[in-house]
């Protein structure tokens, strides 16, 4: 069957099994209401974008999906967060097996101070994985269309490669161990234009077997790889503090071209930000 495109998915609430979704999600940190009533579905094997002013919460939205939000004092939810149909703060539920099953690449490419070899094969080695490293680091790497530049010199340390090919090699390094989810945090941001332009085409090539969450601030980029995307706008308490709020979900093609609310219209088309 051929591929959807675009303009031909489904809008995220006609999804029947999406891989993530929330209900209802409201984010603390101690009193503080970071984000409110988020109820939103992500679909499988396709990339969506999360866009909006600074301080709207997408950041925030985004570390909720594999619990890296607990690390943080005073973090709290109401609400639910599902993989698949299961609540991830569900009591019985490991956040260290939520991040086996849905990896994190950040902002600024950050690879261990160990070789190329071993940033890769770190994730099977910690899980206790019986696999051949060989294999996995040179399909990692070639996943991340960084095997020809690198397959000579995978004893040199990581921190030696470009900016560019440190992301690559940090998104190779989230892939080792196979998730069903990569979240990204503005993977382009410290990136030049040619290096950004790497990692588009490498986000396109890994949503076919990837579902891919990605935070940016940058719309041309967003129209270009997203096939969904959700833009979330802040407002300003008595006190003046910013809670964040979900404006508009929808296909990447209608929030651009035909966005439902004006708070969007104005954000798409650079009158605000």
């Amino acid at each position: 069957m051929q591929e959807p495109t675009r303009s031909d998915l489904p809008s995220p609430a006609q999804v029947s099994w999406p891989i993530l979704s929330t209900e209802n999600l409201s984010i603390y940190y101690g009193d503080f209401l970071a984000l409110r009533d988020v109820t939103m579905a992500i679909p499988e094997r396709k990339i969506t974008a999360l866009i909006g002013p600074s301080g709207c919460g997408k950041s925030t939205l985004l570390r909720c999906f594999n619990r890296l939000n607990d690390l943080i004092d005073g973090f709290r939810i109401q609400g639910q967060v599902f993989y698949y149909k299961q609540d991830l703060y569900g009591e019985t539920v490991d956040a260290v097996q939520v991040r086996r099953r849905i990896g994190m690449v950040f902002q600024q490419p950050n690879p261990f101070p160990k070789s190329i070899y071993d940033n890769i094969a770190f994730g099977a080695r910690a899980l206790g994985l019986q696999v051949d490293l060989d294999e996995l680091v040179e399909r990692s790497l070639r996943q991340a269309v960084l095997w020809d530049e690198v397959k000579d010199k995978l004893k040199t340390n990581g921190l030696e490669l470009s900016g560019g090919q440190q992301q690559r090699l940090c998104i190779a390094r989230a892939i080792s161990i196979k998730p069903d989810v990569i979240l990204m945090d503005e993977p382009c941001a410290s990136l030049d234009p040619i290096s950004t332009l790497k990692i588009e085409e490498l986000l396109r090539d890994l949503a076919q077997e990837y579902t891919i969450v990605t935070v940016t601030h940058n719309m041309q980029q967003a129209s270009r790889i997203a096939d969904f995307t959700a833009f979330f706008n802040a407002q300003a308490d008595e006190k003046g503090k910013r809670s964040g709020y979900l404006v508009e979900y929808g296909t990447t093609d209608q929030i651009f071209q035909d966005p439902q609310e004006e708070a969007t219209r104005r954000y798409v088309s650079g009158q605000f930000g």
